[in-house]
């Protein structure tokens, strides 16, 4: 082998440099091969003498760098425990890119389509990293350390007159579609959505093998979609019969013996206030006048502790799930219907056990008296949202004077906790009308008004001092208790920044000196653009500028809502961060110690991590209700507003619908449009016509795509 340089300048340093990422990435393909310094100049497209000559030096500094070992004189392996690795969780991109997230990391690190190996979408993988030409920290996946799933939802496409085919998964972060050979396609003919397991993948192979499992139906119809939606995001529709079974033997009687421990409020007027389809009512509101002139409002949740406790299957279940997901046409619960239906839910005229939490309110809404603990309640009248805002707006109907006391309150703590920091997103929800087969016909918004606003403080109340009864003494210094805390941190500063410049070209002003000035900005910002053509843009910019809330045993308080502690407390049917909070806050009233932090730190990031699981799969049951309800639209005009916009085209929303659909910058015939980050917007390099997040556009429907979830839009 030729003599290493003895000096190599800058520009031949930072070839060599190139040379050597060129080297580890084919090495990678394969990193149980052993090479030689020929194999690899071939596998680099390094033929000439010159260009071996580089290679070798490559090599020499790859062996000093530890990144290659030399098994023998001449010959080269990966080196898999070489320093500049680092274990993260891959996530994929569109393009087949990917960024690798790595704890105690500010930035993720880029991962280059062709250097992702065999890696798939949330793997955790070993990579090593490198820098190239002064850019930003970039890496080769090495290993896959573990598998985040081994099942996916796709379509069968068999090979013609062979007996074997492909799985082409929905889902374009799988990188790859998946071999299915003979006496593995378990009954699935071709064209057919089907469940694939990855049993197997050869390194060097360009596909996984893999067997079906499940065969879903024919792409494109209403449960073969649903369905498809349940399985890709691992949901099991059906409980395990065992699991049923311990809950249909649950005592469902209201006994005197149990009623002895609780605090009695049967004779208090108590009421439930509910979405007009709900089956599942975890919360009910007590009132009562006191003789001080002040009012007894109670909080009572339904309690769920009492009938699931640990080390019962029906736990463990709960705990896999940790939360219920609403899809459009049909909820996925955490606990089987006896328990979310019946046993728990806070049902009009039955006795109910409750976890409470009482307060002493005076007309100013401020909080005299709190109490916390176990009850049991007798739900008066069940009320819709639209019936309680009746009773608000018509001032007429039964229970109007304890409706209209609870609202007054309810405004002087909405407006308190706005003064104090709280943010006003009150962004609309979709909504569907369906027919007896669950088919679209309709679109609506739900919109917040004061009978939901009225529920929201009161168990925003409830949330807050009950996370305060805990991490506080009553001096008002920190317990250190165990608790799970739901979080939301501080907005990215260079996000906040960015949405400044360019809320600036429209003329708003944004004050970022501290978290209360920024808070106040954004609530004055949300209420100037209310109604201005550029309200839909600058909302959706200020949403993107906010960290996500979850769940954590560190409490850091609640930016959105202005909280320094804040758990969740009041959905125990359909959360179960709120069942541990239930099950805590028992344990301490009880005089117990603090349990392991470690222990419920675990836990918090599993609910955390099927919260967004959930939030994903009910996304998903929307786009495919509003390309299903687009499909008889195909071919009429729309105005829209641009509500996304990227290096290959840009997102159109309709408003009426809330339906969204893509034009691509190819389908724009007029000009060659370039894309400008910075400002949101594409631009066309003759014509210097400009397409921004936020414009207002007429488009045409041409293609609604089911399977994809996808609309395709024209410019009209």
């Amino acid at each position: 082998m030729a003599k290493k340089s003895k000096y190599i300048s800058q520009k031949n340093n930072n070839k060599l440099q190139e040379i050597g990422r060129l080297i580890v990435t084919f090495m990678n393909r394969n990193s149980t091969k052993i090479y030689n310094y020929k194999q690899i100049a071939d596998g680099i497209d390094y033929k000439n003498p010159r260009q071996r000559e580089l290679v070798v030096q490559s090599l020499h500094n790859l062996l000093s760098e530890s990144r290659i070992k030399e098994t023998e004189k001449g010959k080269y392996i990966v080196n898999l425990n070489i320093e500049g690795t680092l274990t993260g969780t891959i996530d994929f991109n569109q393009a087949g890119n990917a960024y690798v997230r790595v704890d105690d990391m500010k930035d993720d690190v880029f991962i280059h389509s062709k250097n992702v190996k065999d890696a798939l979408q949330g793997d955790k993988v070993l990579i090593v990293t490198y820098h190239f030409k002064g850019k930003k920290m970039e890496g080769s996946v090495l290993e896959v350390l573990e598998r985040k799933r081994d099942e996916f939802v796709g379509t069968l496409q068999l090979i013609n007159d062979k007996d074997f085919g492909f799985v082409v998964c929905d889902k374009k972060t799988i990188n790859t579609d998946i071999f299915v050979p003979r006496g593995k396609l378990g009954g699935a003919e071709n064209g057919d959505k089907v469940v694939v397991k990855m049993v197997e993948w050869r390194a060097g192979e360009k596909n996984p093998e893999g067997e079906i499992t499940r065969v879903l139906g024919a792409p494109g119809e209403h449960e073969t979609e649903i369905h498809s939606i349940l399985a890709e995001y691992g949901l099991p529709y059906n409980f395990p019969e065992e699991v049923e079974k311990e809950a249909d033997e649950i005592d469902q009687q209201i006994h005197e013996s149990e009623v002895a421990k609780r605090r009695d409020m049967r004779k208090i007027c108590t009421f439930t206030i509910d979405p007009k389809d709900a089956k599942d009512f975890d919360d009910a509101l007590s009132i009562q006048k006191l003789d001080n002139g002040n009012w007894e409002i109670g909080v009572h949740i339904a309690d769920v502790s009492h009938y699931v406790v640990p080390g019962t299957l029906l736990d463990d279940e709960a705990y896999e799930r940790a939360t219920s997901v609403y899809l459009v046409d049909r909820v996925v619960p955490m606990l089987p219907e006896v328990l979310s239906n019946q046993v728990c839910s806070l049902r009009p005229n039955e006795d109910k056990y409750t976890f409470s939490a009482v307060f002493e309110l005076n007309d100013e809404a401020e909080v005299q008296n709190e109490w916390f603990g176990r009850t049991v309640i007798f739900s008066d009248r069940r009320f819709t949202y639209e019936e309680a805002q009746e009773r608000i707006e018509t001032k007429e109907g039964d229970l109007t004077e304890e409706i209209l006391v609870l609202d007054r309150l309810a405004k002087i703590l909405r407006k308190e906790r706005i003064n104090n920091g709280a943010i006003t997103f009150d962004r609309s929800e979709v909504r569907f009308n369906l027919d007896e087969n669950s088919q679209p016909i309709g679109v609506y918004f739900k919109i917040s008004k004061d009978s939901n606003h009225l529920i929201e403080e009161f168990m925003l109340l409830a949330n807050r001092k009950v996370s305060e009864f805990v991490s506080l003494n009553k001096k008002g210094n920190p317990t250190d208790l165990t608790f799970i805390y739901r979080i939301h941190d501080d907005p990215d500063p260079a996000k906040l920044e960015a949405l400044r410049d360019f809320v600036g070209t429209f003329g708003y002003k944004m004050d970022l000196a501290n978290t209360k000035k920024v808070a106040q900005s954004l609530n004055k910002l949300l209420g100037d653009v209310k109604g201005k053509g550029e309200e839909n843009m600058i909302e959706t910019l200020a949403m993107r500028s906010m960290s996500k809330a979850v769940y954590s045993t560190d409490p850091i308080g609640h930016y959105g809502l202005g909280f320094d502690y804040y758990s969740h407390f009041t959905s125990p049917i359909r959360r179960y961060p709120d069942l541990i909070a239930h099950r805590l806050l028992q344990h301490y009233l009880d005089g117990g110690k603090s349990p392991s932090k470690q222990d419920y730190e675990e836990k918090s990031k599993h609910c955390s991590s099927r919260e967004r699981l959930a939030a994903d799969a009910e996304r998903d049951s929307i786009k495919f209700m509003q390309v299903k309800f687009m499909e008889k639209h195909l071919g009429e005009e729309f105005t829209g507003v641009i509500s996304g916009v990227a290096d290959f085209g840009f997102w159109v929303q309709i408003p009426e619908n809330g339906a969204e659909g893509l034009i691509k910058l190819r389908d724009l015939t007029d000009d060659s449009y370039s894309y400008d980050a910075k400002n949101h917007l594409v631009e066309g390099g003759r014509t210097g016509n400009q397409y921004q997040l936020g414009d207002q556009v007429t488009i045409k429907v041409m293609k609604a795509n089911l399977i994809q979830k996808q609309l395709d839009f024209k410019i009209v």
